[in-house]
């Protein structure tokens, strides 16, 4: 079957569609050849699908959503309007169904269905599931045995529930759909994966949700392969795609260590993001000498009691201790902060940038406000307090929102209506805080369409884009 598949992710700096590239291993060993439509580097969409449907004439359209929206209360921006215009073009230019899928698709699916009008779509991991989706269509049989496939039929969404992979047995990864060479030239960076799901139980976050809560790893060996196709093809500067790549710590231990027996830890720059706990000085030092460049800890905030509240099981001495541990290792760090959570107040927000100032990282990025998703903790404590368009807490799309498709923020009525103006005066110029809005262009902390950046990689800066920000400030 001749397969289109179509990248809507128009961020800049772009990243690249790894979904895809994944996924296009799984057609290609069924049998099938499929083709990418890459609308990030296109000048006319409309134009571009045309071509590329009319050339391919295809019998499956495959439509990834990485992102419904930038995640960032001072923008709001809402991708799916932009995603649905893309699929109404598909349809215009082909009869092919047209199947969605991808993490921000998995994280609400029916409700992107509803939002686009698209009547076939693949929660979860998409390697296995489209592959039995094209037998099926093929066949024309029916799609029961279809893992984590969502159809529409007589006007109603039937589902059935996803199955996890066994990532070891899926395909070799090569890494050869999509132009990373480009995404490299114009992103700085390229990412792998090294496990998949995620057991935490933080209470905003929509990873269990879209990856599953059963943590599932990969070979040592093949994340190697991985890298080294990678590098292969000239990129050397890497970010990790797993939730958080110390969980489970030995497997993390593992894969640094099969990096170094490798020889890739002189060769390779990577960056990873991180839970607080478990991390040690050990740990920090193989990291190092793996080729780990620099470190993003999730560590949401100083305070204990908003800790317990946010479902995080460190304390605010274990956040000084991953400090100590990357000083000791000579590892550039920062850390996450999520600022405006149930129950936060100014007081544990100057509690947390004390401590944060105590730390003493390269970098701390401050989110203010904290994005509501459905299947999350967050969401059920928010539909608890009743009417939604009544609740001081939220902000954004309040109203005829159910399941929070378009962007809905809770931020903590007890920090004050000029939340924003109190963080940046909390903050005042110590300039390695990122922050949630403002006129300083170098201190945004929203990644989508930061100029500064986009011209930086142009230049030649490659990483993680907090530390090519950190080096801009330091004048490298």
């Amino acid at each position: 079957m001749k397969l289109l598949l179509v990248n809507t992710n128009l961020m800049k700096p772009p990243v690249a569609p790894i979904g895809l590239d994944y996924l296009a291993d799984s057609i290609r060993a069924a049998g099938h050849e499929p083709q990418l439509l890459d609308l990030c580097f296109s000048d006319d969409i409309e134009k571009d699908i045309a071509a590329a449907a009319g050339a391919l004439n295809p019998d499956v359209i495959g439509v990834s959503v990485r992102n419904t929206d930038d995640c960032y209360f001072a923008s709001g921006a809402f991708f799916l309007p932009g995603i649905c215009e893309v699929v109404a073009s598909l349809r215009r230019a082909s009869d092919a169904p047209i199947v969605m899928g991808g993490v921000g698709f998995s994280v609400m699916p029916e409700a992107v269905m509803d939002f686009c009008g698209v009547d076939l779509g693949i929660e979860g991991e998409g390697e296995e599931a489209f592959v039995r989706l094209l037998e099926a269509l093929r066949t024309k049989s029916g799609f029961d045995k279809v893992a984590g496939l969502i159809w529409r039929e007589k006007g109603t969404l039937r589902r059935n529930p996803p199955v996890d992979s066994r990532l070891d047995l899926l395909p070799p990864r090569a890494r050869s759909l999509v132009d990373n060479r480009r995404y490299f030239r114009e992103g700085g960076q390229a990412g792998f994966e090294t496990k998949r799901g995620c057991a935490m139980a933080c209470v905003y976050c929509a990873d269990p949700v879209s990856k599953g809560r059963r943590v599932r790893l990969r070979s040592p060996r093949l994340v190697v392969e991985e890298l080294q196709a990678l590098l292969g093809q000239g990129i050397d500067h890497f970010h990790t795609c797993d939730c958080e790549f110390n969980l489970p710590v030995e497997h993390a231990r593992d894969i640094c260590q099969a990096i170094i027996d490798s020889g890739l830890g002189g060769r390779i720059r990577w960056y990873p993001y991180c839970a607080i706990t478990p991390f040690d000085a050990d740990t920090a030092l193989l990291f190092r000498r793996a080729g780990c460049a620099g470190i993003d800890f999730g560590a949401d905030s100083g305070n204990e009691g908003m800790l317990r509240r946010l479902g995080r099981h460190f304390r605010p001495e274990d956040i000084l201790q991953t400090a100590r541990c990357c000083r000791g290792a000579e590892i550039p760090f920062m850390y996450d902060l999520l600022v405006g959570g149930p129950g936060e107040t100014r007081e544990s927000v100057r509690e947390t940038v004390d401590l944060m100032r105590r730390a003493e990282p390269d970098c701390v990025g401050v989110s203010l406000g904290i994005r509501v998703y459905d299947g999350t903790p967050l969401a059920d404590l928010v539909r608890s307090q009743g009417d939604m368009a009544l609740n001081p807490a939220l902000h954004g799309a309040k109203e005829d929102n159910p399941r929070f498709l378009r962007p809905v923020f809770y931020l903590s009525p007890h920090i004050g209506e000029q939340a924003a103006d109190f963080v940046r005066d909390l903050v005042g110029t110590d300039e390695r805080f990122f922050l949630p809005s403002g006129p300083e262009a170098e201190r945004d902390y929203n990644y989508n369409d930061n100029a500064l950046l986009i011209d930086a990689i142009a230049k030649g800066a490659r990483g993680a884009y907090w530390d090519i920000l950190r080096r801009m400030r330091k004048g490298v």
